[in-house]
């Protein structure tokens, strides 16, 4: 596409973005800690998953100073479920800085937003433009998708030559004038139109112009190197349950996932270790356990790098637990979203029985 045509390409862009559009509660806002919410909850979610955290973030926490001042624990709960809890400790981290540092006054400049802790180019290019109307480019997964069919472009996205090469012409497209709206666009089509399988290709207001879509490409496009070999792991958590039906748990210390979130004792093992063994072996730890059982629910939890295979050992004591709490209190802590289906499934067994009973 020649020079004089990126203008073209822009309104294009702008005029199907007015049309098609959703509803989003942070659209229209030029407010910089609601876009920043709704950028760093979006990364790695989809938004149908995202808008309710979204909703409840601002209802928790209305201003960046409330997020500043609130309870970690309380933070890492609302977070709960969204995955990759970097994200949530990193957004406490940046609004304590803007608090305590900057007197509570948001960044209003692209240098001054990459300066937020787990802020980068892609975000601070949002909040800039969308906020500051500041002409910084942004380039997701949705725009790379874009670019590299309209244009044909075969430069694998995730080498640091495709990072720099769509930079380059994220920056040439992008509307000066009005950059927010031309990235809100180009973001939105992406996702709406330009889908990642079986995009309406005929019905697109850039088909007369998308290389890809007149080369038979569209499904190939854009090209991504393969990804690194998935570490596996083996989660046994060790469930311990006293006569009064109580259990406790721990909070996990270490950086690693899930860092500040709360689970049952765990005992990790680098390989899968047949029932029977693992039974032994807990028997073993717990010599006074009236009885070791399995629980038959067990998950498959994929993350980008890891795949982590859990089961739950319920082991039964025949003493109290020391700081041990029912179930309902355990349901209070942050915890990874296996831990709570556990907690839940729990419950709910115990409800259907005490209903069978009566």
């Amino acid at each position: 596409m020649e020079q004089e045509n990126f203008k073209e390409f822009s309104a294009i862009l702008c005029r199907w973005y007015a049309a098609h559009k959703r509803d989003l509660p942070w659209r229209g806002e030029n407010n910089p800690y609601y876009v920043w919410l709704s950028e760093i909850i979006l990364q790695q979610t989809r938004v149908s998953q995202g808008l309710p955290y979204y909703l409840n973030f601002v209802k928790a926490f209305p201003t960046v100073a409330d997020l500043a001042h609130a309870p970690e624990e309380k933070v890492l709960k609302t977070w709960q479920g969204l995955g990759y809890y970097s994200r949530a400790r990193n957004l406490q981290h940046a609004a304590q800085y803007i608090t305590n540092e900057l007197k509570g006054v948001f960044p209003t400049t692209y240098e001054g937003l990459l300066a937020l802790k787990g802020v980068g180019e892609y975000t601070a290019s949002a909040i800039a433009s969308i906020s500051y109307n500041q002409p910084k480019a942004v380039v997701d997964g949705n725009v790379y998708r874009v670019l590299s069919r309209i244009f044909d472009i075969e430069t694998p996205i995730n080498t640091s030559e495709g990072v720099k090469y769509f930079r380059s012409l994220a920056y040439q497209l992008l509307d000066k004038e009005k950059p927010g709206e031309y990235n809100q666009a180009i973001m939105e089509f992406g996702a709406l139109q330009c889908k990642p399988q079986l995009p309406d290709c005929p019905s697109c207001v850039m088909n007369a112009k998308c290389l890809a879509y007149h080369r038979g490409k569209v499904e190939k496009l854009p090209v991504k190197l393969p990804k690194v070999k998935i570490r596996h792991r083996y989660f046994h958590y060790c469930v311990q349950i006293d006569p009064n039906g109580y259990s406790l748990l721990k909070k996990r210390e270490r950086k690693d996932i899930w860092q500040g979130l709360y689970e049952f004792p765990l005992w990790e093992t680098e390989v899968d270790i047949p029932d029977f063994e693992c039974s032994l072996l807990l028997k073993g730890q717990f010599p006074k356990a009236t009885q070791v059982k399995k629980s038959p629910k067990t998950f498959l939890h994929k993350l980008t790098h890891q795949h982590l295979h859990v089961s739950f050992w319920e082991i039964y004591l025949p003493e109290p637990i020391e700081n041990g709490q029912p179930y309902e209190a355990l349901k209070g802590y942050p915890v990874p979203a296996i831990i709570e289906t556990y907690i839940d499934s729990v419950i709910e067994e115990c409800l259907n029985r005490e209903s069978a009973v009566f």
